[in-house]
Formats: C-alpha cells, structure tokens, sequence
C-alpha cells in the first residue's frame, strides 16, 4: 500500500491571510410530521464558525449525520443557507445568484465523494472534464482539448484516453476525472467531500498524495470533509470537529491529535485504529452509550450532553460557547479534558442530562 506523505507541522494560519470566513451558518430542513402536517424542522447544520486561510488545508470531522457535507454544499453554494454568512476573500457569497454565482464558481469548486455517481456516463471524459469551459463560456489558451489532455496529465490519466467513457475506469481513475474537472477553472478553493472513503484502501493514499501535490503546485486551499481522522491527519493544517450540526472543537493539527480538549475529539479518536494517536496517554477505547440524538430536537445546552460521561447540570441548561483552551485550540465544553488527559470516562455513563 502505498504511504501517504506526512505534513510538516504547522500552527494555526493568522487571520490576516484568510480566504474563507464562516459566521453562524445554519440549514434547516423543513419536514411535515403525520396527517396534521405539523410543521418541524431538521437542524442539519445549526451555527458554524470556522476561517480557511490561504493555502491550508481544513479538515471537517465527525460522524455521520453531523451536518459535515451539508456544510460543504452549502460552502459551495449547493445549498442555499437558512442563516448565517460566508465570506470568500473578504466578499459576502452567501446569497449570490445568477452571474455572479458563476463566476464564483470558477474560484470554489467541489470534488465528491461517489467517484462514478458524480460522472455522467453518457459522456467522455474530456466532454466531462470540458464541461466547466462551456457552462462559463471560457476557452482556455491553445483550445478546449489541448486543455483537458493536460488536466488528465496532471493528474496522472493518460492523455490518450479523452474519448473514453467512465464505465471504463477504476475508482480510483474516476475519482482523478473528478479532481482533473474541479481544477479546470484554476479555483482558489476546493471542497473535498470525503474523497477517498469510497476507494479501496489501496488507493486512498495515491489519491490523497496527489491532492497534496496539487496543493504545492497550484496554492490551493481545502475543506477537506472526512470521517476518517487517520486521512486527515496525514493531510490538513487545521480540523474543526462537528457533533449534531455544530463545531465542537476547533485547532491545529498537533493540537487536536495530542492534546484533545473536548471530550467527543477524544472519543472519536480513540476509536481509530492508529497506535501512534493515543498511546501516548490513555489506549483504552471510549465507547459512548446511547444513539445519536435525532436533529429533530436536539438536546438543550450542549448536544453532546446525553452521551458524555462529563455532564452535569449546567451541560442541560447552557450551551457552552467555544473559547480558547489552554493548549491553543478552542472547543465548546464546560468541562474540557486536561492537557495530560486526565479525565477518562467512567465504567458507567452519567445520568446527568440524559433527557432532552
């Protein structure tokens, strides 16, 4: 199997040099619940703060169902937001539409995660590839096909193969047309929705070694959304952990692997099969008791509460604000781990704020 590069470690990008700004973005999703039609709302994604810097890496984690990819679509402009504001290079996008929303478009584009779903298979693939010149009525310098036939060079498809169709590819190939379209506009941020979790082991890692090389070449910056940790470790400067549509901890790399402060950080990553995360202080797997709650109606005060062997009464009453930790990160816990990660669940998990 192929490794993945490492990254060199890196602190938290200054924000004189963002390029993304995300303030209270929320999406909520109307329902109609039985023969009353009672009007409900899924709170997919409920007040998220994060910034990209220029150049970073920003991995999204969490578990299914965190409201990670819907923070992705709307970033691109998928999805339209219920509220809240997203700022790219200092100008506000959040509601922009017709010609301005296309030549956005040529600066954020999105790689996804289903490397055939995401391919017509009616089309070649240098039809595919050259489909965002004709959406934006570009004509790139020495023509549409000399264009694509160097995308597919860059990254790492045969030239030859413009006229093939996506049928006659691998996953991982796929998964290549998809990156070759997004960079076809030469955007300045790419949203990475889980790009490699559909792939074979085998080749996650060529996958996300060329991404980091383009990254090099090209200056690009990513939101990088992934469930994997051990993916993201290898690949972001930054990662902000989501739960129940909100960020629950924010920091750098080193920080949120070594020095975890939140209490569902430290849980997710000591499930992951890596000896090297949390050997270094506790290697006994937490296992969280009880479901996810439904978005629906989340808990009130802090969403992790009802699973958190830390909650007590003021976990039910106030939501905790994310603030600066002591290890330079910032996550949203009243009662946050230690740096020398004291603390550790108990046998049983607490009564305290188990209902909503």
């Amino acid at each position: 199997m192929t490794q993945v590069e490492s990254r060199p470690k890196a602190d938290a990008a200054p924000k004189t040099n963002e390029l993304l700004n995300v303030s209270g973005l929320t999406k909520h999703f109307p329902v109609r619940n039985g023969l009353l039609a009672t009007k409900q709302v899924v709170r997919a994604v409920d007040g998220v703060d994060f910034s990209v810097a220029k150049g970073e890496a920003l991995g999204l984690v969490g578990e299914s169902g965190c409201g990670k990819t819907t923070t992705g679509r709307m970033l691109v402009r998928l999805l339209e937001a219920t509220a809240g504001r997203i700022e790219f290079d200092g100008r506000d996008i959040t509601h922009l539409r017709g010609k301005q929303l296309r030549q956005l478009r040529q600066e954020i584009q999105i790689i996804f995660q289903d490397p055939y779903s995401s391919l017509n298979p009616r089309h070649t693939v240098g039809k595919i590839i050259a489909t965002p010149f004709q959406v934006n009525r570009i004509t790139p310098p020495g023509g549409e096909r000399a264009r694509v036939k160097e995308l597919l060079e860059i990254v790492g498809l045969n030239p030859e193969h413009y006229n093939r169709f996506p049928h006659e590819f691998s996953g991982g190939q796929r998964q290549r047309i998809g990156i070759a379209r997004a960079l076809a506009l030469q955007p300045r941020l790419i949203i990475a929705d889980e790009p490699v979790s559909a792939l074979d082991v085998s080749i996650q890692a060529q996958v996300v070694n060329l991404l980091r090389n383009l990254q090099r070449e090209f200056g690009l910056s990513f939101v990088f959304i992934a469930h994997d940790l051990s993916v993201v470790r290898h690949f972001c400067d930054r990662i902000a952990v989501m739960y129940l549509g909100k960020v629950v901890e924010v920091g750098d790399r080193t920080q949120i692997y070594e020095t975890p402060s939140h209490p569902y950080t430290r849980a997710l990553l000591s499930a992951v099969p890596d000896a090297g995360i949390l050997g270094r202080q506790d290697d006994k797997r937490i296992r969280l008791v009880g479901d996810v709650p439904t978005p629906l109606n989340p808990p009130s005060g802090c969403r992790f509460r009802t699973r958190c062997w830390k909650a007590q009464d003021i976990c039910a009453s106030e939501e905790p604000p994310l603030r600066l930790m002591p290890t330079g990160g910032e996550a949203a816990c009243h009662f946050p781990e230690s740096p020398s990660g004291a603390g550790a669940p108990e046998p049983a998990p607490a009564a305290t704020g188990a209902e909503d």
